[in-house]
């Protein structure tokens, strides 16, 4: 993940404004307490979470990959008053943690929590979204957007996070690297989607930002 020059990073964040201090504590716990911290969306990509959505202004947001939290709170940032943040995860082990951290958050109230396999769970959501975070398992990021696009609002957006894959899909994988061959299709076929418009953002590990047309 760390293909871009550490001093360019180092001074992207300190040219980022300053997240608050229950990200902050996140950040630093996650470090301490949860493997693969290296997971946790961080403090430049999340300025950008909270950026965007505050741009967006969504109703609904849906979150594929919660991990500890950090980047459901950044896009929470840019809810209307009266929206809602669903967030899907696997990890039962987490749970506790990332309830912790939501139940102090200013968005308690708005926040959904749902812990399950995201293919089983995001065909019984509603549809009406007007933001999707994917940041789950690489192998499934085709058939999240596939399950997801149908329920999206006109004019809604999609972030796919991890798009480069530590700069892996510019080179020619091994037939076993399944991470690095998913997120080769994914970005092809999602180029080429006509009912989507597509930027990818070379910000730490790649954000693929998808407009609904």
């Amino acid at each position: 993940m760390d293909f871009i020059q550490k001093d360019i990073q180092d001074y992207s964040a300190r040219h980022t404004a300053a997240a608050n201090d229950l990200l902050e504590k996140i950040d630093r716990e996650t470090h301490v307490n949860v493997l693969r911290p290296r997971m946790l969306s961080g403090h430049v990509q999340g300025r950008i979470l909270s950026m965007l959505s505050h741009m967006i202004r969504p109703h609904r947001i849906l979150e594929i990959g919660t991990y500890t939290g950090y980047s459901a709170l950044c896009m929470a940032e840019g809810l209307q008053g009266d929206g809602e943040l669903i967030t899907i995860d696997v990890n039962e082990e987490l749970e506790p943690i990332v309830e912790g951290y939501f139940q102090v958050s200013p968005y308690a109230d708005q926040l959904k929590y749902l812990i399950g396999n995201a293919m089983d769970l995001i065909p019984t959501i509603e549809k009406g979204f007007d933001l999707v975070f994917i940041d789950a398992d690489k192998v499934n990021y085709l058939n999240y957007y596939e399950l997801i696009l149908p329920k999206m609002n006109a004019g809604g957006f999609i972030i796919a996070d991890n798009i480069l894959w530590s700069g892996k899909v510019t080179t020619t994988p091994k037939s076993n690297d399944k991470d690095t061959l998913a997120l080769i299709e994914f970005n092809k076929k999602v180029h080429e989607d006509t009912r989507v418009e597509n930027v990818l953002l070379a910000v730490r590990d790649g954000l693929m930002i998808l407009r609904v047309l």
